[in-house]
């Protein structure tokens, strides 16, 4: 098969994370064939990471370290009064606090926080995953579906545990595997405020005068499923909440065991059958939430929402309405196999249109200068990581930290206005590379036969070998894919 390295190279932009050293060469015979090969390995889009908890031992770790911190506080503050009353202190008090020292701000040169520690564990992990990938597609699709299922790092501390045991899980599998595991993961449920809602005439309803809460049900519906004004009304929205109620979470501070952890509280559910989108469905507990997402998942109007979001993410702005349909119906025929429509997006001739129309957001536009930066051979994040978390909120691309349920924008015109603080970031890192970087070299890697000869010419002219590589850094085919 004839080498094309150019189509080599628009796929490692578009569908990856950018190319590595060699890696333009190694796909340029069938970039298609690579891309699905990429999707059939055993282990796609899967961490092996050791020192990573899952979300409800991270819950548990910071509930146990938060009520340590608390009980320190608390013997500090009774000694300083004590010392003010010109009493001694107590020599029998907690020795097992005394053990520990005094928490300390991340500033002072000690340890983070340990929800800050988690945090980072998992944000390398993410990091590490994508830097070191071969291509990055299926990285690119758990970074897709984790932004259209979106939880909060402010809301809680599961939201990295969340996208391993929520996306990466189903990455390739079903849909409605996913939307399930998505929507009854204790981070979803604090997120959209579901651990609280209860059935207004429920038992629990009754006795402690609370209500329900809508917000899960109306995100499900408007943008997980069946899309913003589709076939819906707002009494699906409000059954719907009815049939979530009691989907919530153990407690910590009652289970030490198994706090964190996703439990259905019949005492919470709103008793009776509810009608969600034409279908009335019987009150059998827990079931009776399941069997509606599974109606959901199988939808056309779901079908065809999510391969606009596809297409969108991958393609352009407005995507080609032949590709639309054809990811519309691959999704139906395959019952949701999300590895199927995934082929189908890297099979369809709309995909591979020559012009690069897609601003990268920031957290893939800083992967690809780590993987064009990179030696041969070399995996991972190289440096601090709290470095690019940084970097990214500076960008507009907080990790984990979305300005809303729908998630971050994938419309050019919300990234464009970020570019300016793109050239710092891109001179700081250039800065850090030093003055012995061939930026050529690097052109040669992450673009190829991409690189236009206003690009070449530009970095031939510039002053500095720092300044060459921000400016291939900041061309307009390195920003987009």
């Amino acid at each position: 098969m004839a080498l094309d390295p150019k189509t080599a190279a628009l796929a490692l932009h578009r569908f990856g994370f950018g190319p590595r050293a060699g890696a333009i060469a190694e796909i340029a015979s069938d970039p298609r064939g690579a891309l699905i090969a990429e999707l059939d390995r055993a282990d796609a889009g899967q961490i092996a990471a050791a020192d990573l908890v899952t979300s409800g031992g991270a819950v548990r770790a910071v509930f146990e370290w938060n009520a340590e911190r608390l009980a320190r506080d608390k013997l500090a503050r009774q000694r300083r009064e004590a010392a003010q009353r010109g009493e001694g202190g107590d020599p029998q008090a907690a020795p097992a606090m005394e053990a520990k020292p005094p928490a300390q701000a991340p500033n002072q040169g000690q340890e983070p926080p340990l929800p800050r520690q988690i945090f980072l564990k998992e944000a390398k992990a993410r990091f590490d995953a994508a830097v070191g990938a071969e291509i990055g597609f299926v990285e690119r699709l758990v970074w897709f579906w984790s932004n259209h299922f979106c939880v909060n790092a402010d809301s809680s501390v599961m939201a990295g545990g969340y996208e391993r045991e929520a996306i990466r899980a189903h990455v390739l599998g079903r849909f409605a595997d996913m939307l399930l595991a998505a929507e009854s993961h204790p981070a979803m449920l604090i997120y959209l405020n579901n651990e609280q809602s209860i059935g207004p005439t429920s038992v629990a309803g009754i006795n402690r005068d609370r209500g329900l809460n809508e917000n899960l049900a109306r995100e499900i519906l408007e943008l997980h499923t069946l899309g913003v004004r589709t076939v819906y009304t707002q009494a699906d929205v409000t059954n719907f909440a009815k049939v979530i109620t009691g989907w919530t979470m153990l407690p910590p501070v009652s289970d030490p065991d198994h706090g964190g952890e996703f439990v259905f509280l019949r005492r919470a559910h709103e008793p009776g059958p509810e009608t969600v989108v034409g279908r009335t469905y019987a009150d059998n507990g827990v079931e009776q939430g399941r069997a509606v997402l599974a109606d959901l998942a199988r939808h056309p109007a779901t079908a065809r929402h999510v391969a606009t979001k596809l297409a969108r993410h991958f393609i352009a702005d407005d995507p080609p309405e032949t590709l639309v349909d054809r990811l519309t119906l691959r999704f139906l025929e395959t019952d949701g196999d999300l590895k199927q429509v995934a082929t189908a997006l890297v099979t369809a001739p709309e995909s591979w249109a020559d012009e690069q129309t897609k601003i990268k957001r920031p957290a893939e536009w800083m992967v690809a200068a780590l993987r064009a930066a990179s030696p041969a051979g070399a995996s991972g994040v190289p440096g601090d990581i709290g470095r690019i978390v940084g970097a990214l909120a500076l960008l507009g691309e907080p990790l984990w930290r979305p300005p809303a349920p729908k998630g971050f924008a994938d419309d050019n015109a919300v990234w464009l206005d970020g570019l300016a603080q793109r050239l710092d970031v891109a001179n700081a890192f250039a800065q850090r590379l030093g003055p012995n970087v061939d930026a050529q070299a690097i052109a040669d890697v992450a673009l190829g036969p991409l690189a236009s000869p206003e690009t070449r010419t530009a970095m031939a002219r510039a002053e500095s070998r720092p300044q060459a590589m921000t400016l291939l850094l900041m061309s307009p085919e390195f920003q987009r894919r």
